[in-house]
């Protein structure tokens, strides 16, 4: 068997890989080391349990990282803290974890020649005008916005330098906003499922008019394994599922109708400080050169993925349920 290290894996995008993987790739061993803070959840690991090798531990952690990659094939390298708003409420866990804990990943890979696949985000593009008709692709240059996209981007650079200057087997993927099962409840699509389920109208920031290229997990961590399998090393990939035409006014719209809700049951609270307004990805080579193709795309395809995403969490209520005041009375403070 193949043996794979998944850092951060009991957070959102890498407990859902962890669980791809497990059910379709049964030739991997599968290792997750995470910090356990806020956002990582063993419960997100109910019924693979015993599936995995599970390590509680901070990838800044030199000794620990140096350990746990020596006795590893291939990293999948998804830790980071990546919640926007407590960047901007608190920027340092974002270089710690982001920028220090990509460094010691690196470094321990690098000792130990091992593969790497480092999991990266549309983010570190900054944005894109509402009329603008491009597409973030894998030569647009970097424009940061927030604390948490500029740690990214920092990530991203270290990644690619040692690739470049000490010959590290690595890839970058870029992907635009995940949606889907185990997101934590103060994102956005999560946070006005609970909320309706709570009886709360949902809280959409400003006017609504900011555009993301929504994707579901699932097709998000199956182009993971793609380039795991199939890129040559050194390359970037952007990930996008094309559903760069919806707005969060509509995503809020569509998920008040498919709860049972009249199309306008939200309201509007204080925006963002420096809200990107339109993320746009041309995964196009990922298309052409590795075959990729998503499962939910289009609107009609994100209404299933939202269908599913609902069912999700009104099935696993008590997965959430504790969190949710906290969440709403932090964001309250905020006029949001």
């Amino acid at each position: 068997m193949t043996k794979m290290l998944v850092t951060g894996g009991a957070g959102f995008i890498g407990s859902n890989f962890v669980h791809y993987t497990l059910k379709n790739r049964p030739e991997y061993q599968v290792t997750v080391v995470d910090k356990l803070t806020y956002a990582g959840n063993l419960a997100n690991f109910d019924g693979v349990m015993d599936d995995i090798t599970f390590v509680k531990g901070d990838i800044c952690d030199d000794a620990l990282m140096d350990k746990l990659v020596a006795d590893t094939d291939v990293v999948v390298h998804f830790a980071a803290e990546t919640h926007n708003d407590n960047s901007i409420r608190n920027p340092k866990p974002f270089l710690d974890t982001n920028i220090y804990g990509t460094y010691t990943v690196l470094e321990a890979v690098r000792k130990h020649g091992k593969r790497l696949h480092h999991i990266s985000t549309d983010e570190v593009f900054g944005d894109l005008e509402l009329n603008d008709p491009n597409r973030f692709t894998e030569t647009t240059p970097y424009n940061p916005s927030s604390p948490y996209s500029a740690a990214k981007a920092s990530s991203d650079m270290l990644v690619r330098a040692w690739a470049r200057t000490f010959s590290v087997k690595a890839t970058i993927s870029n992907c635009s906003n995940n949606y889907g099962p185990r997101q934590h409840i103060e994102k956005f699509i999560p946070r006005q499922i609970t909320n309706i389920l709570s009886d709360i109208k949902p809280k959409l920031y400003g006017t609504g008019e900011q555009v993301r290229d929504w994707i579901h997990v699932d097709d998000h961590n199956a182009a993971v394994h793609l380039i795991i399998d199939k890129s040559p090393m050194g390359e970037t990939w952007i990930i996008g599922a094309d559903n760069d035409h919806v707005n969060n006014k509509a995503v809020i719209e569509m998920i008040c109708d498919l709860m049972g809700k009249g199309k306008d049951w939200y309201e509007h609270v204080n925006d963002r400080p420096g809200h990107d307004m339109r993320y746009a990805m041309d995964s196009s080579k990922l298309r052409r050169e590795l075959g990729w193709q998503p499962q939910y795309t289009d609107q009609n395809g994100m209404v299933e993925g939202l269908k599913a995403t609902i069912d999700w969490y009104k099935n696993n209520e008590a997965w959430w349920r504790a969190e949710k005041e906290a969440v709403e009375q932090a964001y309250a403070k905020q006029g949001q």
